[in-house]
């Protein structure tokens, strides 16, 4: 079995240069805490930063990527979300840990490891953790969100951030309907 642990280090060494390059091409911030441990930021636009790591293995690229902590409220709710959105995604899938914090998992084999495999990878990540967002917190996190708004409004403080969720605004009682500060 010795050749079958070279062909194994071999890819390893092949698949961890490959995550290097292509993290190292996509302008996005990264680092390599350890040979084949990564660490990287996607930017997005609901979910502002994807922390996401990479790590090669033995037999695959492991991906994990945070999405938002556990529920406050409705977890059924959004676990079913979570599940049925799982049917819709390729590579990757969403899971909760043991605190039910929300994540993407996914593994691709070594011989698979391509700039083109990691570019799709973790595009996908980006894209399901974005997408995903807004409808995670509305619906595990929407009492939170409506004492969000009582308090900024009260305060007069800036709502801006809290635009995607202007039907979870409260209504005023003694006015007709307020503008967000901003």
């Amino acid at each position: 079995m010795r050749s079958g642990v070279s062909v194994t280090s071999g890819l390893s060494e092949r698949a961890t240069a490959v995550v290097r390059d292509h993290l190292a091409a996509s302008g996005a911030p990264w680092e390599e805490s350890s040979p084949g441990r990564f660490s990287v930021e996607l930017p997005g636009e609901r979910k502002l930063t994807t922390s996401c790591s990479l790590a090669v293995r033995e037999h695959s690229l492991v991906v994990n990527a945070f999405v938002a902590r556990s529920p406050d409220e409705n977890q059924a709710g959004v676990h079913r979300w979570l599940l049925e959105r799982n049917a819709r995604l390729s590579g990757v899938g969403f899971a909760v840990d043991g605190s039910g914090d929300i994540y993407l998992v996914g593994r691709l084999p070594l011989h698979a490891v391509t700039p083109d495999e990691v570019d799709r990878l973790l595009g996908v990540v980006l894209d399901a953790a974005d997408s995903s967002f807004n409808t995670i917190l509305e619906l595990g996190f929407s009492g939170s969100i409506r004492r969000e708004w009582e308090w900024r409004l009260a305060r007069g403080e800036s709502t801006r951030n809290l635009e995607a969720f202007e039907h979870l605004r409260p209504a005023s009682p003694d006015s007709g309907p307020t503008e967000p500060a901003r």
